[in-house]
């Protein structure tokens, strides 16, 4: 497993020791374990490190929950790290393009960090204080401010939460449904908020809620079929007009809950005008904004709180993993006028956690001061580019996106088509035969079949027409990614449906690259989204390595994909 890792690590810039100082090519902490033996205590070279893997893997399937996730598709043993570098138990090294699903700004064991916990440790200071005052926790909460957008900070108000991020979206549900004495939630499909009851609510896979289901705007599987502006628009205008029809159906709400980029859902960054809007219309209604930055904060996305892109400042802001400093801790920040909850309204015994605030002060400190930000946005910016040319020699490459350092990659069977749906466009000419108990009316002109209301274009010159469509084409954002094979009448919308989703290609990549020493998620609705979450501390050395190895994998997962496709095709056709 992961045979090319160690080779190719030298080559992928994974550098000595970090110092964790911040050089012309980014922060010099490539995670190399430096004067040290390749014997390491209970893990032997050769085939005791082997042994001693497999026999913890095994342990861990045979005592551990079915509710397993990562283990099952990365059956490493971490037993060291540094920075963006993981060694197994079995003596192979990787580069770490999951960094605890974002937790991770400064990747592991970065020098601020450890510093920040030792001190405490070797201060003799109480590590366990339930919501008590301390001088770490006021360290903590002084630099999380000065790290928010200024019309948030001078009226901000914090609630320490149960270490995990689905807590402190708990905590933000019941602030803003006390504030508000309202109980319904609007959030978005595709969305992802964490694994406890409410959160999981307000999630995309939510069964018998109160909360009401709005679409999330994307170019590549838009809910509308057209994507870009276009569709971001009438997604808001389908919200405004649920809002404000009295016969909706949906109360006023408690608040609205979104993602400025949806991690789980496939690496949808929302769109800048559409998240405007979202602020105008919860604004003029009385409608708290709850923006989940769980996992786009502190850096990530190119800016220190993805909210920030489109400058709004929403009511309330949720926050977990890289404020911890890769410890656990979550909070919850809002405006003042909201803070009108009981005493004890929402407690936890782990929300003093002293060590996760000083390393989250820590980590929030450097990367302000190092403006690990805005080196996110730029090397980010050159990984999107990279990433989309691989799609020039991978038809199976439907869609890249992304936002900072991070980035997804949606793959898809671009020999399969999107299914035609079985209901007839409205504007067919052929209409079903109607209900016997209605055939005595007449037709009425208001129910004619309306001319079409975009014009389509007229391909270049020379331009092939797509096998089976007629020559107008209809413009879409990624009109080169999407099955145009369905015979469109002048008046049918266009079909934009692209190619389907593709999961175990999406699979066999993962497993590819841990062969190649690259550790990397997956995401979206069907697992098909290849998602890069390095740390913000990343070189520019290991950013070529990382998509080195991804094209790698991508080319001998096609590979053994296409035969494995072309084995079963042959067995059912002897």
């Amino acid at each position: 497993m992961g045979g090319e890792g160690a080779t190719r690590e030298s080559a992928g810039g994974a550098g000595a020791a970090g110092d964790g100082v911040v050089g012309a090519s980014g922060p010099r902490e490539g995670g190399g374990f430096e004067g040290e033996s390749p014997v390491r205590g209970a893990y032997q070279s050769g085939a005791s490190e082997r042994g001693a893997h497999e026999g913890i893997l095994r342990r861990q399937s045979a005592r551990e929950s079915a509710a397993r996730t990562y283990a099952r598709a990365l059956p490493i043993v971490p037993v060291r790290a540094r920075g963006m570098t993981i060694e197994g138990a079995d003596g192979q090294r990787y580069l770490d393009c999951l960094s605890g699903a974002g937790t991770l700004a400064l990747g592991h064991n970065h020098p601020v960090v450890l510093e920040a916990i030792r001190n405490v440790l070797d201060s003799g200071a109480p590590l366990h204080v339930l919501d008590l005052a301390t001088p770490v926790k006021d360290d903590f909460t002084t630099e999380l401010f000065r790290t928010l957008p200024p019309a948030l900070a001078d009226r901000a108000r914090i609630q320490f939460c149960g270490p995990a991020g689905t807590d402190a979206v708990e905590a933000a549900l019941k602030l803003a449904r006390t504030a508000t004495g309202r109980e319904g939630l609007l959030a978005f499909t595709g969305a992802y908020h964490g694994m406890t009851a409410g959160a999981l609510e307000a999630s995309g896979g939510a069964r018998d809620v109160r909360v009401t289901r709005l679409p999330y705007p994307q170019d590549y599987r838009c809910p509308f079929g057209i994507g870009g502006p276009n569709g971001a628009e009438l997604a808001a205008r389908w919200t405004e007009n649920l809002l404000d029809d009295s016969k909706s159906g949906v109360p006023a709400p408690a608040a609205m809950i979104l993602e400025p980029v949806q991690g789980e859902g496939g690496v949808l960054p929302a769109p800048v005008a559409w998240l405007r809007r979202m602020r105008e219309i919860t604004a003029a209604r009385g409608i708290p904004l709850i923006a989940d930055e769980v996992q786009t904060g502190v850096g990530r996305t190119g800016a220190f709180w993805a909210v920030e892109h489109s400058g709004i400042v929403p009511d309330v802001l949720v926050l977990s993993k890289a404020i911890g400093g890769s410890l656990p801790l979550a909070v919850v920040v809002y405006r003042d006028d909201l803070d009108v909850w009981p005493p004890g309204a929402h407690a936890g015994t782990f929300r003093g956690n002293q060590l996760a605030m000083a390393a989250g002060a820590a980590t929030l400190a450097y990367v302000r001061e190092n403006r690990l930000a805005e080196r996110a946005a730029t090397l980010g910016a050159r990984m999107l580019a990279d990433l989309r040319s691989l799609a020039a020699d991978h038809p199976c490459v439907g869609d890249v996106r992304g936002s900072g350092l991070m980035l997804g990659v949606e793959l898809v069977d671009p020999e399969r088509a999107q299914p035609a749906p079985h209901t007839l466009h409205l504007g067919d000419q052929t209409e079903p035969s109607p209900h016997p108990a209605y055939s005595s009316y007449p037709s009425h002109p208001a129910y004619a079949p309306a001319p079409p209301t975009t014009e389509p274009t007229t391909p270049p010159a020379g331009a092939a027409t797509p096998p089976g469509a007629s020559a107008p084409q209809y413009p879409h954002p990624h009109p080169h990614r999407h099955n145009h094979h369905q015979h469109h009448r002048p008046h049918d919308l266009p079909d934009t449906r692209p190619h389907p989703p593709a999961p175990e290609l999406a699979a066999a990549v993962q497993r590819e690259c841990l062969r190649r020493g690259l550790i990397v998620e997956l995401g979206g609705r069907h697992s098909s989204v290849v998602r890069l979450l390095p740390p913000l501390t990343i070189t520019d050395e290991q950013a070529t390595a990382v998509l080195d190895r991804l094209a790698d994998a991508l080319t001998a997962a096609e590979r053994s994909h296409r035969r494995a496709t072309d084995g079963r095709l042959a067995s059912e056709h002897p």
